[in-house]
């Protein structure tokens, strides 16, 4: 049996995953769904990246995700047994070019994966590169935005497994018989607790998860309904973080701002301002990133984080613009450690403090969740010293001028209302157990 070598790339964008139907002109599986895929004898990591400018033409806007663990895959019909390398990267772009392996290009939901005539083993190498609960707990790399839609992939991914595995579709991932309604619903109940358990200082996480389970538990509990109710819980997220972006755009257009750390909704909208001041945000340094993001088309000013006092009192600065990991109740902000230090030193100088959130990070307790970074990151010498490196800080209400969300620009009373609601959300939990 001849062994090739085979990279398969799953292109990921909202939540979703792209698949190419292949055409009658490749040597195999003409017809089936696939993902970028080709021959990857030599280097897998940069025939991954040639495959999908060749076959998509997305490879600018490809950011790597991970890679999975290669597996083999033996097809007694070609007398060939692939091993296959499976990639994952976010893709900023749906504008696919494709070229003559290529009949059709979809984005779907990955769990269309086991409802489709796909190459072999095609879940597999989606599932080796997939997010898990490990992952969400384990990212230290992305904001809480971010972080919730892959916990409801997750969700979502479970859901679609327990839904085949139960007759509700056919596929290469699919086998076996499931034993239907509650067992199902009690493994997808468990699965969210622990993905509620991974970050419960992330508030979009617990809000966004919970949502997903009280619409799934509203209309028939089973493994379908959560499946679909993850899938609208991500685009419903992705259009909430949006539109809280498009607000913050309006209200600081032209303006001079000061931000620190790094928020996927505040970037975007800081795009809009004259000109922006950013705190490198130390020790993971990801106001550098943001500085750089914003360079082409933004005039930028990096400054280290024991400057923002002085930035402040000594600059034409309109409003300081950060995100928030969650909300209290209270109006009470949970975000980056030096978030309080900047807005006690803009209040001293009549600098209005905006928070750009979407309405899923208010937490429904006023008890703020905190986490620690590792000590290694600000001291890794030998001398007998103790390091304190708060990931969080708690910057208290009275700070704040406002919170820009998808709903407009709300009060304190409107934080606590929002609260409210989204404490309707949990009840699935006491009835799951």
């Amino acid at each position: 049996m001849d062994e090739t070598h085979v990279v398969t790339c799953m292109l990921r964008n909202r939540g979703e995953v792209l698949l190419l139907r292949r055409s009658e002109e490749v040597g195999s599986y003409s017809g089936q769904w696939g993902g970028v895929a080709g021959h990857a004898e030599g280097d897998p990591d940069a025939l991954a990246r040639e495959e999908i400018e060749e076959e998509t033409g997305l490879l600018d806007d490809c950011t790597f995700v991970r890679s999975g663990d290669p597996f083999e895959v033996d097809d007694e019909s070609l007398d060939k047994r692939w091993v296959v390398h499976p990639y994952l990267f976010d893709c900023a772009s749906r504008d696919v070019r494709i070229d003559w392996e290529t009949t059709e290009a979809e984005w779907v939901p990955p769990t269309e994966i086991l409802r489709r005539e796909t190459v072999p083993d095609l879940w597999t190498s989606y599932d080796r590169v997939a997010p898990t609960v490990e992952s969400v707990v384990e990212d230290a790399e992305h904001g809480s935005a971010y972080i919730s839609v892959r916990a409801l992939e997750v969700l979502r991914d479970r859901a679609g497994t327990c839904a085949v595995r139960g007759g509700g579709g056919s596929g290469d991932g699919g086998s076996g018989d499931g034993d239907g309604g509650s067992s199902d619903w009690n493994e997808l109940a468990a699965l969210a607790r622990d993905l509620l358990d991974a970050r419960p200082s992330m508030a979009a996480l617990g809000n966004r998860v919970n949502r997903a389970m009280a619409d799934a538990r509203g209309s028939g509990a089973d493994p379908e309904t959560v499946e679909r109710a993850a899938i609208e819980g991500i685009e419903r997220a992705y259009r909430v973080d949006e539109d809280a972006t498009e607000n913050a755009r309006e209200e600081i257009a032209d303006a001079a701002v000061l931000t620190l750390s790094r928020s996927g909704t505040v970037l975007d909208a800081l795009r809009n301002a004259a000109r922006v001041f950013v705190a490198e945000s130390r020790p993971a340094n990801e106001g550098v990133g943001v500085a750089e993001a914003l360079a082409e088309g933004t005039d930028v000013t990096l400054h280290t984080d024991a400057a923002t006092a002085h930035v402040l009192a000594t600059e034409e600065i309109d409003y300081v613009v950060g995100g928030a990991d969650s909300v209290l109740p209270s109006g009470d902000v949970v975000n980056k450690t030096g978030t309080r230090g900047t807005a006690l030193a803009a209040n001293r100088e009549d600098v209005p403090v905006l928070v750009v959130t979407a309405t899923d990070k208010v937490r429904t307790t006023d008890e703020p969740v905190l986490e620690d970074g590792s000590p290694n990151a600000v001291y890794d010498g030998d001398a007998d010293l103790s390091v304190v490196n708060p990931t969080f800080d708690v910057t208290p209400a009275e700070l704040v001028s406002g919170y820009v969300t998808e709903r407009g620009i709300l009060d304190r009373g409107g934080i606590g209302s929002v609260a409210e609601e989204l404490e309707g959300l949990t009840g699935w939990q006491n009835e799951s157990r």
